[in-house]
């Protein structure tokens, strides 16, 4: 919550912040991504297993 900015103009200048200056910054930007996805991906698959066999 320390780089939390809800300005819509100063919310991607923090992403670059977190990315550039903060230890490992990038990759906790990657995997917050991919963890991201891969909750989405699990998500369609919970609905669509529950449409067919349901």
């Amino acid at each position: 919550a320390m780089h939390y900015t809800s300005d819509i103009s100063t919310a991607f200048s923090s992403v670059t912040h977190i990315c550039r200056d903060v230890n490992y910054g990038w990759l906790i930007r990657n995997m917050h991504a991919n963890g991201a996805s891969f909750f989405f991906i699990c998500i369609y698959m919970h609905i669509a297993r529950g449409l067919y066999y349901g």
